[in-house]
């Protein structure tokens, strides 16, 4: 398997809106290269935008193992919890995201899911949880 070949035409199918397609084309990359970290990025966010989170969330686990200084996938962690319904376990990778890369659009979503997570926190206090 050519897999530079492989790889641009996974990455022409995500960027034509099929992250399905770019999936299935990048696992078997992944496990060949597992350190490559620009394939399990486009894994992961090929994952996110085809709501397959329990695969994005495991992707970018071990982006941020192999570099934790990696901002993006901080970032796209903590969308995918967001995403989830876990606002909570989403605010510190959202935070450390923003301190690392001061960015627009982190500072927005970090925003938001602090929003989330103390309406979640209020409602969890209401009903005893």
């Amino acid at each position: 398997m050519d897999l530079l070949a492989e790889y641009r035409r996974a990455t022409m199918f995500f960027e034509t809106g099929d992250p399905l397609g770019a999936a299935r084309l990048l696992e078997p990359i992944v496990e060949a290269e597992p350190q490559n970290a620009s394939v399990r990025q486009l894994l992961a966010r090929s994952y996110f935008m085809s709501a397959q989170l329990k695969g994005a969330e495991k992707q970018l686990r071990a982006l941020i193992e192999l570099d934790p200084t990696d901002h993006y996938a901080h970032h796209v962690l903590g969308r995918t919890l967001e995403r989830g319904g876990r606002p909570a376990e989403a605010l510190p990778y959202l935070r450390l995201a923003l301190a690392m890369h001061h960015q627009p659009e982190y500072e927005d979503a970090l925003r938001r899911v602090e929003g989330l997570a103390n309406i979640q926190e209020r409602a969890d206090r209401r009903t005893g949880a």
